[in-house]
């Protein structure tokens, strides 16, 4: 039997084993950061200073301190200190401050794309099938709409 669930590595009980609260307690608190994830910042290869329980981040590609073999991970802290989960590609993380979703994918974290709107120019035309065509590029990155 897996140690561990398929998808996002959650603790499994073993049968007659001892202190199963602690391995029940351990995989409410990866659900607790897991389920609607909200990352304090975009990815970052250093540990925060003085991080708040339940407050998470995305891990840079490059990471470092406590964080360091935890490349590609999203790091919630809790009173026991870290813990990590390696979230499945297409999972999206919401960023506190400003609700842009990022996105995991097979590299590591990838932001949202920018889309620059016409400026009513001379050459509106062109800007507007420019902006047309990387907001509709935008929507099929993020899986809203299928491209043809």
């Amino acid at each position: 039997m897996n140690e561990a669930s398929v998808r996002l590595g959650l603790p499994l009980m073993a049968a007659g084993q001892a202190q199963k609260e602690v391995t029940h307690n351990e995989a409410l608190m990866l659900i607790d950061s897991l389920i609607a994830p909200v990352s304090e910042a975009p990815p970052q290869n250093e540990p925060p200073v003085s991080p708040n329980a339940g407050q998470c981040w995305l891990v840079g590609g490059a990471p470092t301190g406590e964080w360091t073999g935890q490349a590609h991970r999203l790091a919630a802290w809790s009173q026991s200190g870290w813990r990590f989960a390696d979230l499945p590609v297409g999972a999206q993380v919401r960023l506190a401050a400003n609700g842009q979703s990022w996105v995991r994918i097979p590299a590591g974290w990838q932001s949202p794309p920018t889309v620059t709107l016409g400026n009513s120019g001379n050459v509106v035309d062109n800007e507007c099938r420019a902006a047309t065509s990387a907001i509709l590029a935008a929507l099929v990155s993020a899986g809203l709409i299928v491209g043809g």
